[in-house]
C-alpha cells in the first residue's frame, strides 16, 4: 500500500524568502559602502595634514639652513611671508651661488609653489622675531648654535572636507619655533 500526501514535500526557497534574503543582503551592501566612503574621506583628511607638516618641517629646515638669511640684519628676516601667490613664483636659480637673502626669496618661492601644488586652496604666513628673547648682535648669534636668538610662527591653512556632511572648511597648522 502506497501513501499519498496531500502536499509534496517542499524543496528549495519561495520567492518571498529569496526577496527577503536579497533585501538583508543590500542593506549590509549599502552599510559597507558608506563605511568605505567614510573611510576614504579620512584617508584624504590624514593625507593633507601629512602634508602640510612635511612641508611646514620642509620651510623650518630651509630657515635653520640659512641663518643669515634668516636673521640677516637681526631684527627682520629675509623668511618673511604673508601671503603665497597661488599661480605660483617663478623660483629663480641659486646653482651659481647666491646671497643669503637671495636664497630665503629662493626658498619662498619654491615652498609656496610647492604649497600650491599639494594643498586645496592653500594659504600661508611666517613671521619671524627677535623681541622678547634678548638677542645677540647678529654676528654673535651665528657664531651660536640653536637657538639664534629668535623665534617664529607658521600657519599654514587649506580647505579640507569634512567627513560627515563633505563641504569645504578651512583648516589651519600653526607652529611656533625656533630654527
Amino acid at each position: 500500500m502506497t501513501l499519498h500526501r496531500a502536499h509534496p514535500r517542499q524543496r528549495g526557497f519561495t520567492m518571498l524568502e529569496v526577496l527577503i534574503a536579497v533585501l538583508v543582503f543590500s542593506l549590509g551592501m549599502m552599510g559597507l559602502a558608506g563605511l568605505l566612503i567614510f573611510a576614504i574621506q579620512s584617508n584624504h583628511v590624514a593625507y593633507l595634514r601629512t602634508q602640510a607638516t612635511f612641508l611646514a618641517h620642509n620651510m623650518a629646515s630651509r630657515m635653520s639652513a640659512n641663518p643669515a638669511g634668516l636673521w640677516g640684519d637681526g631684527t627682520t628676516s629675509d623668511y618673511t611671508i604673508t601671503a603665497i601667490d597661488p599661480a605660483g613664483t617663478p623660483v629663480t636659480s641659486c646653482a651659481a651661488g647666491c646671497s643669503p637673502a637671495d636664497l630665503a626669496t629662493h626658498d619662498v618661492a619654491a615652498w609656496s609653489q610647492q604649497l600650491h601644488t599639494f594643498l586645496p586652496k592653500a594659504a600661508a604666513t611666517i613671521t619671524c622675531s627677535t623681541t622678547g628673547i634678548g638677542h645677540l648682535p647678529p654676528p654673535a648669534q651665528l657664531g651660536l648654535r640653536p637657538p639664534y636668538g629668535g623665534q617664529c610662527q607658521m600657519q599654514v591653512s587649506w580647505n579640507e572636507a569634512k567627513s560627515n556632511t563633505g563641504e569645504q572648511s578651512t583648516h589651519t597648522f600653526e607652529w611656533v619655533f625656533q630654527p
